[in-house]
């Protein structure tokens, strides 16, 4: 068991990882392209419907990481009767934003769902020029915001009006507390709250409302229902949250509780909207506040009790994986010995400069999801106040 626990920290595991993702991430880029060039320009319905396969082949390495490599089973509890809807209609996800791996356990709740390949974001705008993930989330039409309201409420309602015309189930995300949670930031936010006379929270940060309530009067007409999702892990597993844990093979177990509540029972009102939002934050403190003192979403909370449903991991996000994998990695060693035995020096520099660039690759995207190198964006008073 040492040994296989030594095996996935070591370097060689990071390098098949890392070929493994950036190839099949560059690939899909490249298939993306082919298809926004010849397809979406005669027809977008046609061209929505073939991006979610490359799509879904780049996302499900991360889902094969964390529960094939590391064992990981996501825990979903939600109401037999609004399971019936999930992953049959169009919805937007309100989820916490409190660990650094919370994408992750949404994407593979997406994956059991079949919608992995399909469902959008609210992100910051630069992210939109990063290699491999930003390139395809900009080709796949996520919602790329300035953080600057007047500019932003044009493209909300443009790009909600695209996404949701999909032909196949979308989701989009939205981290209504705009970023992270720190303790930094959950500071500012104690003090905003105590300003403006809103309940504290304890796990998560002051909900940003603008975005909410601009986006409800498009919404209603062609998106069915809003999910309130949560997400816990253990307080008392001694394998850190985070993405250096999923690329090492630490098993990773995460619990999430989803609810659906109908967008035309949402207030119309747009200050009743916002206490509408206020309000569910209060009740997702609750929840985790009495997941990490009991075990148990339900136990203090005040919310029904649901069933528990364990997901185990789908055979076709391994061999996806598998084929790319053998593939790229195969085509590398292939290339790279083929230029040893022709003493082509440059053929070799570009094997070696290549398997360099997706280390490099995985190190930034590694670093890029810890919390403790997030943006600022929520400490300033003058930041937090922008609700």
């Amino acid at each position: 068991m040492a040994s296989v626990k030594a095996l996935k920290r070591s370097t060689v595991a990071r390098l098949i990882i890392a070929i493994t993702f950036f190839s099949c991430g560059f690939g899909c880029n490249i298939v993306q392209c082919l298809l926004m060039l010849f397809i979406k320009p005669f027809s977008p319905s046609l061209y929505r419907r073939l991006i979610y396969y490359p799509l879904y082949a780049f996302y499900s390495q991360m889902v094969v990481l964390a529960e094939w490599y590391g064992g990981g089973r996501l825990h979903l509890y939600m109401d037999s009767e609004d399971l019936k809807y999930a992953g049959k209609e169009h919805g937007v996800v309100l989820m916490n934003h409190y660990y650094e791996i919370d994408w992750l356990v949404l994407w593979m709740l997406l994956d059991k769902l079949k919608m992995l390949g399909t469902s959008k974001a609210f992100a910051k705008k630069p992210i939109r020029y990063l290699p491999v993930l930003g390139w395809a989330w900009w080709m796949a039409e996520f919602v790329f915001l300035n953080r600057d309201f007047e500019k932003d409420k044009a493209i909300i309602a443009k790009q909600l009006k695209i996404i949701y015309s999909y032909p196949e189930p979308v989701w989009l995300l939205l981290t209504a507390e705009g970023t992270r949670f720190t303790p930094a930031k959950h500071e500012v936010a104690l003090k905003f709250a105590k300003e403006k006379g809103l309940t504290p929270l304890k796990y998560h940060l002051i909900p940003r409302t603008r975005g909410f309530t601009t986006s409800l009067p498009t919404l209603r007409s062609i998106c069915p229902a809003i999910y309130d999702m949560n997400v816990a892990f253990k307080a008392d597993s001694d394998v850190p949250v985070n993405l250096n844990s999923v690329l090492t093979g630490e098993t990773l177990n995460p619990y999430i509780l989803v609810r659906r509540f109908p967008t035309e029972k949402i207030p119309t009102d747009e200050k009743e909207a916002a206490a509408w939002l206020h309000n569910l934050y209060v009740e997702k403190d609750r929840i985790i506040e009495s997941f990490h003192e009991s075990g148990s979403f339900f136990k203090t909370s005040g919310i029904k009790e649901m069933p528990c449903t364990v997901f185990e991991p789908r055979p076709i996000s391994l061999l996806v994986f598998s084929i790319i994998g053998i593939s790229s990695i195969g085509s590398l060693i292939y290339y790279l010995i083929v230029s040893l035995l022709r003493a082509n020096l440059g053929g070799v520099i570009f094997v070696v400069a290549l398997v360099v660039l997706f280390l490099v690759l995985l190190r930034k995207a590694d670093n890029v999801t810890q919390v403790s190198k997030g943006s600022d964006y929520g400490v300033s008073d003058s930041k937090a106040k922008t609700n």
